[in-house]
């Protein structure tokens, strides 16, 4: 009974301390968190920062005409207290996955309704709330190593950038005020 009781135990203390290392061990894609905010309302955008790594990423790691997690591990989030101008739609308060399928000369921004997903794996078209195309611009020199979202805000009126390597995209968002 004893060395039953020692066995036991004995995998649980070693159990234990593999997941503590693991809740320990950094990400090799860290979580970020963007946020802006116009008068009463707030947008929260919380992803992972996946890195260049010497990689070749848009057209390889991040491969053209599919849908992606537009970040690492968990499919970007989005959270809005308030409705929004997004490109010339409207989308509502609410939480929303994004997702992006980037082209060369265009990125398809995608606002959906499935959230808590890990990647792009369990996407379904029928939950997008919202699809936008904006251009890519290239940049210069390759100025990101990790991936990056930003907002650039002017009052009421922003853009969403989304930048890597040495592209950019910029999405143009609008508070809607009464």
């Amino acid at each position: 009974m004893k060395v039953v009781f020692l066995l036991a135990l004995s995998t649980v203390l070693f159990c234990n301390t593999l997941l503590a290392q693991e809740a320990v061990t950094p990400r090799p894609s860290p979580l970020a968190i963007q946020t802006m905010k116009y008068e009463d309302s707030y947008v929260k955008v919380t992803y992972s920062q996946p890195h260049k790594r010497d990689r070749e990423i848009f057209g390889n790691l991040v491969p053209y005409g599919q849908v992606w997690r537009t970040g690492a591990n968990e499919a970007t989030e989005i959270t809005l207290t308030g409705d929004l101008i997004v490109g010339s739609d409207t989308l509502e308060k609410g939480t929303y996955s994004i997702f992006t399928i980037p082209n060369p000369d265009k990125w398809t921004i995608i606002f959906n309704n499935n959230l808590g997903q890990w990647g792009s794996y369990n996407y379904t078209e029928k939950a997008d709330e919202l699809r936008v195309e904006v251009p890519t611009s290239i940049l210069e020199d390759v100025v990101y190593e990790p991936f990056t979202i930003s907002f650039d805000q002017k009052n009421e009126k922003a853009e969403m950038n989304f930048i890597w390597d040495d592209v950019k995209v910029s999405l143009p968002i609008k508070f809607i005020t009464d």
